[in-house]
């Protein structure tokens, strides 16, 4: 059969076709009665628009990428969160129409690519993920001057964000130690190149500031692994504490395991808490008490903040609140 044009769906509505047009087109001009009868007649001919077309009209590709910066270990994109933060995203984007492009940047290769792809036009914006503070990718997107959105903070002044209270809900989770008793808290914390990590250092800090404490702090990179050998370090330099914050949960069960290793009860001897509360923590042996980050309302706060640039909305940063999440652990 041949494909109906604009003409014959027009003629089907009884309007004209830059009528047609526009409703096709997603204008929001258009009354309402004339959308409904244009796209009553599109179903009924099982009209197509031709898109190649289309954004030539509109200028847009309706598609937008999600640009995962990460190092080749892929401390990131293998963190249990990863996929709830993709699923969310390309949910939200696909509901408005809008064809998600995944790209995912290990090397400086792989960067330059994504590069020349959003500067070439293949997109209308970019959400970027995962980002380290020594990362060049972001300065370059933004000179392509593309909107673009972060899921969280960037290197890069002027680039709207959406991230957690990352300073706030480690504060929360040292001020519940401090109730519960605990005297000697520590911090394995993430790499320092990230953003949510220094700030979640910070929080410890401050909560530590406010009672006199001192802050004791061991290094991890947030893998399990990590946070096993920090905890190692840490009964090592204060056999004496009692508790640990660790800068999410990866780490904190790493720490768990070492703290069994050694004989120390959880949380009779010493307390642990985690950060972003992962499905796993529910079932650790204590069960973990942990901050949790709503990593899927973070990632639609993203997307949205992106939309609204695309169609030159505002620019402020979006915050989303975190809760602790109390179990066995303390």
């Amino acid at each position: 059969m041949k494909r109906p044009t604009l003409e014959v769906v027009a003629a089907r509505a009884g309007v004209s076709k830059s009528s047609v047009s526009r409703v096709v087109n997603g204008e929001t001009t258009v009354a309402p009665q004339i959308r409904e009868v244009v796209m009553r007649a599109v179903r009924e001919l099982g009209y197509v628009p031709n898109a190649a077309a289309r954004n030539l009209v509109t200028r847009r590709t309706n598609a937008v990428a999600v640009v995962v910066s990460d190092p080749p270990q892929g401390v990131v994109s293998d963190d249990p969160l990863f996929s709830t933060v993709v699923r969310a995203v390309s949910r939200e984007l696909e509901a408005v129409g809008k064809q998600v492009v995944l790209m995912l940047a290990e090397s400086d290769g792989s960067r330059a690519r994504v590069e020349a792809y959003v500067a070439g036009g293949h997109v209308d914006g970019v959400m970027l993920v995962a980002l380290h503070g020594t990362d060049p990718l972001p300065a370059a997107l933004a000179r392509t001057g593309l909107p673009m959105a972060s899921f969280n903070r960037t290197s890069v002044p002027g680039v709207p964000y959406a991230g957690l209270d990352n300073a706030g809900g480690a504060a929360l989770a040292v001020r519940h130690l401090l109730e519960r008793g605990r005297r000697r808290i520590a911090a394995i914390t993430g790499p320092l190149d990230l953003f949510e990590a220094r700030e979640r250092l910070e929080g410890y800090r401050e909560a530590l500031r406010e009672t006199g404490r001192r802050s004791i702090v061991a290094l991890g990179d947030f893998t399990r692994a990590s946070g096993a050998e920090a905890m190692r370090q840490l009964l090592e330099d204060d056999p004496e504490l009692d508790a640990v914050f660790a800068s999410n949960d990866l780490m904190a069960i790493g720490a768990l395991r070492t703290l069994r290793q050694a004989g120390r009860r959880v949380p009779e001897d010493v307390a642990v808490v985690g950060f972003d509360d992962i499905e796993a923590a529910a079932y650790t042996a204590p069960a973990l008490t942990s901050v949790r980050s709503p990593m899927a309302d973070q990632a639609i706060a993203t997307v949205h903040l992106l939309l609204g640039l695309i169609e030159g909305g505002p620019r402020e940063p979006v915050v989303i609140p975190n809760e602790l999440v109390v179990r066995e652990s303390t």
